[in-house]
């Protein structure tokens, strides 16, 4: 008896037969998805993500599967200089490049006005979705669509999109004509009419909330008070839900029918990209976190490299441009917080004849810390991005108390030298003074701020009441850069804890 070999092909071709016999290879879509990415063309001071990179990993998903989906879930833009200085038209264009599928709206796409957003919007390829949002009245209005059906293999996949209420989070002026619609409401009867109506097997809800942000509607009470939302990919939170890690966030949730629910994050400036394997027979459905690493860079795209040049090269030369020096001012430990809070008391002076009490700003207006050495345009504008203008306001002493309490139970924002706050746990500050003197709530106190908390921005309404004495013509970066060019000093800042928890 001779032994043969028998040929690999065969041996193949009864594996295959065999797994379509049993079902091993049913089909399957694959939904990458991105989140808050906020223009981070280029890899993170980490070295972790770039767009370039994202491509090449999205091209390597593509090319072995046959059924797969790219939707972005919002804040694609503001963060780094290449939005600063173009307004979206490059991250526009590289949405095109990589083939997004779908995409929906963050709070920051809202930045430069709806007429800004609509050109920008207008020239994405991806179906543009919002179920709550009425955008009738707005440029927006022939943009957006509320749902969308896919067909993959003969199912049906519905898709939706649901947005966090702009009062309190964008400017009135910036969301003008916008009408909010109950994120929950607007998701539960699209969700039950694709079901019932449109027959879908499947509903999928891209959501710009955040993962769980009380007291707020978020993903986790999406999925709670849901019953015909399979699952939901969103951002907003910058939650990396990583199934792999026992430490993570949950990833699956009951919903009001006691159905599991998954909902996948990426975290944010994409660093990941997220990825959901739904089985089109059993509808089981899977999730993961991809790194985007430079694991990819030998694979990298290089026509894509010259649609970033032109503008790259912009970005260079503000990135080059020094002002100044530091030994680095940091979010985290304060410094840079209180350096911008008295930057603006200190400019706010040369704005009015008035005394100015104090100044309050956000820390989540600084976008980035600043590292030690030569501060330079690109420096200032990449830390404070945002189109805010100083201004002095006139409030009373119970409107500052009530402005402070806010900002309390966020763990404490930017106020002035002089000022010293202390709070309790449910965020209320149960001792606040004004160089040394305690706040008196009748009494009148001019707050330099900046337009966005004086507009009522960041849920700061109580200083919406106050009185607008005084205003800069320019925006906060080009003050910051001016003041550096003419000033040329050391950039310092004490990092004392001016809003503190009481022990």
């Amino acid at each position: 008896m001779h032994n043969k070999t028998v040929p690999f092909r065969f041996i193949f071709s009864a594996l295959m037969a065999l797994a379509v016999l049993s079902g091993m290879y049913a089909e399957e879509l694959v939904i990458l998805h991105t989140n808050d990415t906020h223009s981070q063309i280029e890899p993170n001071d980490r070295n972790l993500g770039g767009i370039l990179r994202r491509k090449a990993l999205i091209d390597s998903v593509r090319g072995v599967h046959d059924n797969v989906l790219l939707v972005d879930a919002g804040d694609m833009v503001q963060g780094t200089l290449y939005f600063t200085l173009f307004g979206g038209e490059v991250e526009a264009k590289l949405m095109n490049y990589l083939g997004y599928d779908m995409q929906i709206l963050g709070n920051h796409e809202f930045d430069n006005g709806v007429e800004a957003l609509a050109s920008v919007f207008g020239k994405l390829n991806a179906k543009k979705l919002s179920t709550n949002y009425d955008f009738t009245t707005t440029p927006l209005a022939d943009i957006f669509i509320p749902y969308e059906i896919k067909k993959y293999d003969g199912r049906k996949i519905g898709f939706i999109a649901i947005n966090l209420n702009p009062k309190g989070m964008i400017s009135d002026d910036n969301a003008r004509g916008v009408k909010y619609l109950d994120g929950i409401t607007a998701a539960n009867a699209t969700a039950w009419h694709l079901k019932h109506n449109e027959k879908v097997d499947m509903v999928i809800a891209i959501t710009h909330i955040g993962y769980s942000d009380e007291p707020f509607i978020s993903d986790v009470d999406l999925a709670s008070k849901s019953e015909n939302i399979d699952i939901i990919i969103g951002g907003h939170s910058h939650t990396a839900i990583n199934p792999a890690d026992s430490t993570s966030v949950a990833w699956l949730v009951d919903n009001a029918a006691g159905k599991p629910v998954l909902i996948a994050q990426t975290g944010k400036s994409g660093v990941n990209v997220g990825e959901i394997v739904i089985d089109l027979d059993t509808f089981d459905k899977n999730s993961r976190l991809l790194p985007v690493d430079s694991r990819y860079d030998r694979f990298e795209d290089s026509r894509l490299d010259s649609i970033l040049a032109p503008y790259k090269e912009s970005v260079e030369e503000f990135r080059n441009a020094k002002i100044g020096k530091t030994k680095g001012l940091k979010k985290s430990d304060w410094s840079l917080v209180n350096w911008m809070a008295d930057y603006v008391f200190d400019e706010a002076r040369n704005l009015t004849d008035e005394k100015i009490d104090l100044a309050i700003v956000n820390k989540g207006g600084i976008r980035a810390d600043m590292p030690a050495g030569n501060v330079t345009k690109g420096t200032i504008m990449q830390i404070f991005p945002f189109e805010n203008r100083i201004v002095v306001e006139r409030v009373t002493g119970r409107q500052l108390r009530d402005a402070l309490d806010i900002m309390a139970r966020r763990g404490g924002d930017g106020v002035s030298k002089g000022v010293m706050a202390e709070y309790d746990a449910a965020g209320k500050c149960v001792s606040v003074t004004v160089d040394g003197r305690p706040i008196d709530d009748d009494k009148y106190y001019n707050v330099a701020t900046i337009d966005y908390l004086a507009n009522g921005g960041d849920y700061m309404e109580p200083l919406r009441k106050g009185e607008i004495i005084a205003r800069s013509n320019e925006v906060l970066y080009n003050d910051m850069i001016d003041h550096l060019q003419k000033n040329k000093k050391t950039l310092k800042a004490d990092r004392t804890l001016r809003m503190y928890p009481k022990k």
